[in-house]
C-alpha cells in the first residue's frame, strides 16, 4: 500500500508486509505514546481490525493484537485506558470512508490467528529505568535491579538489601497500572529456579513487602516508564526459553503494615485522589487482611 492515515495523534503507514505506527510529540498526545514513538506491527501479528465509530465526530481504526505477538500488550493485560491503547487510531468523522478502505485492506492481507509463538513486535529496547515509590528500578537487557529508597521501602525490603535478577532466572512479569491503588511491578520466578524453600514461594509477600517487587504510588511509576520497563523484561524472558510463573494465593498481612496502608489510604482520600466509596471499600478490604 505504501499509504498514509493520520488521526489524532498518530499516523499509520501502511506497507506491503506491516503498518508503521508514528505517534505525535504534542502536549496533548499521551506520554505512552510519546515514549513509544513509532512501532512497526508486521501483519502477521494482528488478528483482526475493525472501525467503529467514535467520540464527537470521530471514527475509531482498530488493529487487534494476537496474544504473544507484542509484549507491551500481554505486559498491560488489558488495563490500559482506551485512549492510550497505542493500536487505536481516531479519524476526524470526513476520513471515515478512506479508513473503511484501509481496514478492508488490511483485512485481506492478515494471515495470522491465535496465540502467536514468539514476540513479533520490537519490545522497547533496554537499558531501561524508572523510579518507583520505594525505589528505583533498572533493567540493561540481562539483569533487572532494584535499589531501595529510604524513604519508601518497607523495613522487610531494607532488610533484604538491594536486589539484581539475572533473565534467566525469571518466569514471567507482574504489571498492575500505576492508576489503580496498589499498582506494582512483581518479578515472578521460574517454575524450576532456585530451591529457595518451596513453602515461601508459594505464599509470596504482598508487593510492599516483596523484594522482587516495586510499588507505584502518585507520580511514581508512570504508565510510560513502567509499562515499556514489563514489557522489554517480558521479551527478555520469553527469549530466554520457555517457563511457567509460579501461581501464588495472597497471604495475610502485618497488623502493622494494615495500619501503614490504611494510613496511607486516608491521606489520599484527605487530597481528594480516593472518593468517599473507594475509601470505605479499600479500606474493609484491608481490615478483611487482618
Amino acid at each position: 500500500m505504501g499509504d498514509v492515515l493520520t488521526g489524532f495523534h498518530a499516523a499509520w503507514e501502511f506497507e506491503s508486509d506491516s503498518v508503521l505506527i508514528r505517534y505525535e510529540r504534542g502536549i496533548r498526545t499521551p506520554k505512552l505514546f510519546q515514549a513509544l514513538g513509532e512501532r512497526r506491527v508486521p501483519l502477521t501479528a494482528l488478528a483482526g481490525v475493525t472501525l467503529t465509530p467514535g467520540r464527537r465526530g470521530t471514527v475509531v481504526l482498530r488493529a487487534e493484537p494476537r496474544p504473544g505477538a507484542d509484549p507491551l500488550m500481554d505486559a498491560a493485560d488489558g488495563q490500559l485506558k482506551e485512549g492510550c491503547d497505542p493500536y487505536r487510531l481516531v479519524v476526524p468523522a470526513e476520513r471515515a470512508t478512506l479508513a473503511e478502505y484501509y481496514a478492508e485492506e488490511l483485512r485481506a492481507r492478515l494471515t495470522g490467528s491465535g496465540p502467536a509463538e514468539r514476540p513479533l513486535v520490537a519490545p522497547p529496547e533496554p537499558p531501561l529505568r524508572f523510579k518507583a515509590y520505594d525505589g528505583k528500578a533498572s533493567f540493561d537487557g540481562s539483569a533487572v535491579r532494584f535499589r531501595w529508597s529510604w524513604t519508601g521501602a518497607s523495613s522487610a525490603k531494607w532488610k533484604a538489601g538491594d536486589q539484581s535478577f539475572p533473565v534467566a532466572g525469571l518466569g514471567g512479569v507482574e504489571w498492575r497500572s500505576p492508576e489503580i491503588f496498589e499498582g506494582h511491578l512483581r518479578l515472578l520466578p521460574r517454575e524450576e529456579a532456585s530451591a529457595q524453600g518451596a513453602a515461601d514461594r508459594s505464599r509470596p509477600p504482598q508487593p510492599d513487602q516483596d523484594p522482587a517487587a516495586v510499588v507505584f504510588g502518585l507520580g511514581y511509576g508512570p504508565v510510560h516508564e513502567s509499562l515499556p520497563f514489563a514489557a522489554a523484561v517480558l521479551a527478555a524472558v520469553r527469549a530466554a526459553g520457555p517457563a511457567t510463573p509460579v501461581p501464588v494465593p495472597a497471604p495475610r498481612r502485618d497488623p502493622a503494615d494494615i495500619a501503614d496502608r490504611i494510613r496511607h489510604l486516608g491521606e489520599l482520600h484527605q487530597a481528594g485522589l480516593v472518593t468517599d466509596e473507594e475509601f470505605s471499600v479499600k479500606k474493609a478490604e484491608l481490615l478483611a487482611e487482618l
